[in-house]
């Protein structure tokens, strides 16, 4: 199984054709997908995606675009919007001096109250960074300083210097479809570096589609492709690199469920065993649709195994 741990399934990009979305992705193995919020204030829309599909969980946070926008968002608030159970995460915020929309006051501000937040809640924060490695850093040293908090610096294109101080602070870092791009062998050369508990995969569509479907739009299914790259690059197999990076996952994102959901259930697996034999031949199951309302009362009695699969 892998993960797209960030994508934004709320823009515009994905509204006509939602629901194949999702289902591509389920098709090519991504059994579980986070759709990352870039506004507090448009969470609702992020629940009302997570409430339709059963694996696609949220964050809450304002990406340093819209830190002037939503200044002065309290971490009280954001503590209290993560009790919901599909929001997973703090994020995406952070520091961008590229575009720089959001002033660097308001983008700090903003970077330092989802820690907070983080730190408070246990839920992880997923930092935006773009061309600001050295005040990124440094903020991140002296928040930890006031007390722990687990983060994954998504996206990564930033330097080897970052990447390290990240790691040596308990960080993870995800890489995207550009480390499939022909120019990054910089970027790759720093994905075989680094420590195999601390690395994830993500697609962060609609944008950076890997080089296989460059000018394309971006969808979780893609998530392989950034995988394959992975793989090739730390000299281990597509499996290997796949049950590393979605243990990773997991762990840090804990809040996620981890156990395969019954609404994924295929009543051919093989993993799947009665649990009573003599309950399943009192009902009468036979083949267990766990779409048959009939058979959801009667709860199928049936466990899904879990083999090698993380899920």
């Amino acid at each position: 199984m892998l993960v797209d741990s960030h994508c934004h399934l709320d823009f515009p990009d994905f509204a006509d054709d939602l629901d194949a979305i999702v289902a591509r992705a389920r098709t090519a193995g991504v059994g579980r997908i986070v759709t990352i919020s870039t506004r507090v204030r448009r969470l609702s829309g992020l629940l009302d995606i997570a409430a339709r599909f059963p694996n696609v969980y949220c964050s809450v946070g304002t990406h340093p675009h819209h830190a002037d926008e939503e200044d002065g968002i309290a971490t009280d608030e954001l503590i209290e919007l993560t009790k919901h159970p599909k929001v997973v995460a703090l994020g995406e915020a952070g520091l961008d001096n590229f575009y720089e929309h959001g002033s660097r006051e308001a983008q700090e501000r903003g970077f330092r109250a989802h820690i907070a937040a983080a730190r408070a809640t246990g839920l992880p924060l997923v930092i935006h960074t773009r061309d600001a490695d050295e005040p990124c850093g440094r903020i991140l040293e002296e928040e930890m300083t006031k007390g722990s908090f687990r983060a994954v610096l998504h996206c990564y294109t930033g330097g080897r210097e970052l990447a390290m101080k990240a790691i040596s602070l308990g960080l993870s870092i995800s890489f995207t479809g550009i480390l499939t791009f022909k120019k990054s062998q910089e970027l790759r050369d720093l994905a075989a570096e680094l420590p195999a508990d601390r690395i994830m995969v993500e697609t962060d569509s609609p944008y950076l589609a890997p080089g296989k479907f460059r000018g394309k739009r971006n969808e979780p299914s893609y998530v392989g492709e950034v995988a394959k790259v992975l793989a090739e690059t730390r000299g281990v197999s597509l499996d290997e690199i796949s049950r590393q990076t979605t243990e990773n996952f997991f762990r840090l994102f804990s809040k996620v469920r981890r156990r395969k959901l019954w609404h994924d259930a295929d009543p051919d697996d093989p993993r799947l065993r009665i649990l009573s034999r003599r309950a399943a031949s009192r009902a009468r199951l036979g083949k267990c649709d766990p779409n048959n309302p009939k058979n959801r009362r009667r709860r199928c009695s049936l466990l899904i195994e879990r083999t090698e699969m993380a899920a």
